[in-house]
């Protein structure tokens, strides 16, 4: 910086313009500042510098505020932009998030006489993907005469993005040609949707496209489906992939396979990932490790583990005071689940939400705190949801309080009508305190609105695929050799007991 400091007096003081030089310099530091200053006072500014600059602030999230100032000042020169300065406004105006800069900037390029080439097209779809306006990008996606995979993949992530992931699928199957971006795109957007299931297939579906490779962003967006459908023996040979591939070293893929053996109970694994991802670690994992040890009963670890994360500068986020009141919950502490509530709007400035409340109630209703439990359902801030009141009357449930449960039980049956387990809960809490003619009226309930209990299901991982099935299922295609395989199994056990029945009796005979 000293050195083209001397260049700019030097050029100063003897009239000379280096003005292309000075801010290609500046730009290599960076230093955006003084960049646009030089070229503010610049005798002869150009396009290309200014393009240059529009750039370089487009690159920089707390600068792309500035790429408009310089835009106005090109326009008030009379220089007039071309699809480069516009690429770069795209760009810039898709992390502003701003649907009506993105309009204003479209009628520019259009008035400024540009026909869109797939390049600016795409940049420009993009925008208006990212920035909300989705019909104004299908718009524009529908009318273009040509359209390249970038296109394609910007047209669907915008798609996903919104959760609409029937629509996603669909310009997926109509693509004429995909890449990695393609296939990540879907994915990605199945497993924030939650579709972890469709996520999984996806995923080995594009393992079996030739010369198809995952890339880290794959891996990153396919472990939470491996995690939250306990598909562990997949993930682990992912993560061998991943590992031999380099892509361990990215932080986001470090974090995922933390989470994904957290959450499939592999907490000694967990550990071992963690400490591996050492000074690296940022708040995502330590959020992970913290889960992880709530979720599976390890609450002295888990505050332990939090006193840690505060020890070496880390603060905590709303994930963090959930792990921590879950870890409460599981070890019955309810003052020190009190003061971690307390914590979060006295020491972080941390607003508590629905979730928090939710692991409040719980905590209290499993202590037998039910009045307490129901009065922080009356103070909350917001409207109680399903699982609010789905704890208090499980926790009703476990202590036998009909006059609580009957309060939670309506609002369960205004929120979800549909829901057959509350009427199930009600009738059992009915049945433990002998009000008979409660559990009768709850039946004529829920037959005369044909609320009938869905079966449940079970997931088997097997060959490195996820089987779903429930009782008595024969939709599987080998289904008659499974059964049969079962009815053989079943006849050795009887076999085998009828064979320990017989040598008991003769070793009894011996004593009698």
């Amino acid at each position: 910086m000293r050195q083209v400091k001397q260049i700019h007096g030097y050029t100063l003081r003897n009239g000379i313009d280096q003005t292309k030089i000075l801010i290609e310099k500046l730009l290599e530091i960076p230093n955006l500042h003084y960049a646009h200053k030089v070229l503010h006072h610049s005798p002869k500014p150009t396009l290309f510098l200014y393009n240059k600059l529009i750039q370089a602030y487009s690159s920089h999230p707390q600068h792309q505020h500035q790429c408009f100032s310089l835009y106005s000042q090109m326009l008030l020169h009379s220089f007039l932009p071309n699809q480069h300065t516009f690429n770069f406004l795209f760009s810039a105006c898709t992390s502003l998030s701003s649907p009506s800069l993105g309009q204003m900037l479209h009628t520019h390029f259009i008035k400024s006489g540009f026909e869109p080439d797939l390049f600016a097209a795409t940049a420009l779809l993009d925008m208006y993907t990212k920035v909300g306006t989705l019909e104004l990008a299908r718009k524009l996606f529908d009318q273009m005469p040509v359209r390249g995979v970038p296109t394609w993949n910007a047209m669907m992530a915008g798609h996903a993005r919104f959760g609409d992931m029937d629509v996603a699928l669909e310009l997926f199957r109509l693509m004429p040609s995909r890449n990695v971006v393609s296939w990540t795109t879907m994915i990605s957007g199945y497993s924030r949707s939650k579709k972890y299931g469709e996520a999984l297939g996806l995923f080995l579906r594009m393992e079996q496209e030739k010369g198809m490779m995952p890339n880290a962003v794959t891996l990153a967006s396919i472990f939470p489906a491996f995690a939250n459908l306990g598909a562990l023996e997949i993930g682990q040979r992912v993560e061998a992939y991943a590992r031999k591939n380099g892509f361990f070293k990215n932080l986001y893929v470090s974090n995922a396979v933390l989470e994904m053996y957290a959450k499939c109970g592999k907490i000694d694994v967990a550990w071992k990932v963690f400490n591996e991802i050492g000074s690296l670690r940022n708040l995502c994992s330590w959020n992970s490790m913290i889960m992880g040890l709530a979720v599976h009963g390890e609450c002295c670890k888990t505050l332990k583990l939090y006193d840690q994360m505060l020890g070496e500068g880390t603060s905590p986020d709303d994930v963090t005071f959930v792990g921590l009141l879950l870890a409460c919950t599981h070890g019955g502490m309810v003052e020190k689940g009190r003061h971690i509530f307390k914590s979060m709007t006295t020491s972080f400035n941390i607003i508590p939400k629905l979730e928090h409340y939710g692991c409040m109630v719980d905590l209290l209703g499993r202590a037998g705190q039910l009045r307490e439990a129901y009065e922080v359902i009356q103070r909350m801030p917001m409207k109680p949801d399903s699982v609010i009141w789905g704890a208090l009357l499980g926790a009703c449930s476990f202590h036998d309080n009909v006059e609580l449960a009957e309060i939670a039980a309506e609002s369960l049956f205004a929120l979800e009508p549909w829901n057959p387990g509350n009427y199930v809960i009600l009738s059992n809490i009915y049945a433990s305190a002998g009000q008979w003619d409660g559990v009768a009226k709850l039946r004529k309930v829920m037959k005369g609105s044909k609320i009938t209990k869905s079966a449940g299901h079970s997931f088997i991982e097997e060959g490195g695929q996820l089987h779903k099935f429930i009782v008595e299922d024969r939709s599987h295609p080998e289904s008659n050799e499974i059964f049969a395989l079962l009815d053989g199994v079943y006849e050795m056990i009887k076999l085998n007991r009828s064979a320990f029945e017989c040598h008991l009796d003769l070793d009894l005979s011996n004593y009698s």
